[in-house]
């Protein structure tokens, strides 16, 4: 064999470079870690400003009163929350939601400090869904009613009463506004959560 002969030979890839790829893989999944734990920290803040949302749309339907400065001891005019079903139905939703997003906070905290958790993500996902559901049905049921309030319906002779009771209409245009705050931030929470459980 001549000395410039040289010969091919095929050697294994040493376990020195195997080893060198481990931190790449390590470095993708700390990056991974990294944006669940930013969902579930946007989770949180989300479900925070729901609360505010929600218990300020109860508590502003739930103080909606005001009587008519013209009245004598026998007859009088007042507006109450109270006196339609819808608008009670509306208090109690919304102080049922707001509950519920109290409660939920702790699984949130879960999921920023375990952000590959996956039974509190879906728990939450599955139970925003019919918190949503109720707090549309709600919101939505409330506002037939505000519409009617402002405008009438003369094809049943439902007179317009937001001329009269002013403060009335103004507290529970505010309360449907903030329920309906509620239902979008619910909208939002529902996609967050989607997104975390599609990376798990």
């Amino acid at each position: 064999m001549k000395s410039g002969d040289h010969a091919a030979i095929d050697v294994p890839e040493s376990s020195a470079v195997a080893k060198g790829k481990a931190p790449l893989i390590g470095s993708q999944r700390e990056q991974k870690s990294g944006v669940n734990k930013g969902l579930g920290i946007a989770d949180f803040l989300l479900r925070l400003g729901a609360i505010a949302a929600a218990l300020a749309a109860a508590a502003t339907m739930g103080t909606s009163d005001e009587t008519l400065p013209f009245f004598t001891q026998f007859f009088q005019f007042e507006a109450s929350y109270d006196d339609l079903p819808t608008f009670t139905f509306f208090v109690i939703a919304m102080a049922l939601i707001g509950g519920y997003l109290v409660l939920s906070l702790p699984f949130s905290i879960v999921t920023i400090v375990r952000p590959y958790a996956v039974a509190p993500r879906l728990l939450l996902f599955i139970c925003d869904i019919v918190a949503l559901t109720l707090t549309t049905a709600a919101g939505a049921a409330a506002a037939a009613i505000v519409y009617l309030a402002h405008n009438g319906n003369p094809n049943t002779n439902w007179l317009a009463i937001c001329n009269q009771f002013g403060d009335f209409c103004q507290n529970v245009s505010g309360a449907v506004v903030a329920s309906f705050v509620t239902v979008v931030v619910f909208v939002v929470l529902i996609l967050l959560s989607g997104f975390a459980l599609k990376r798990h």
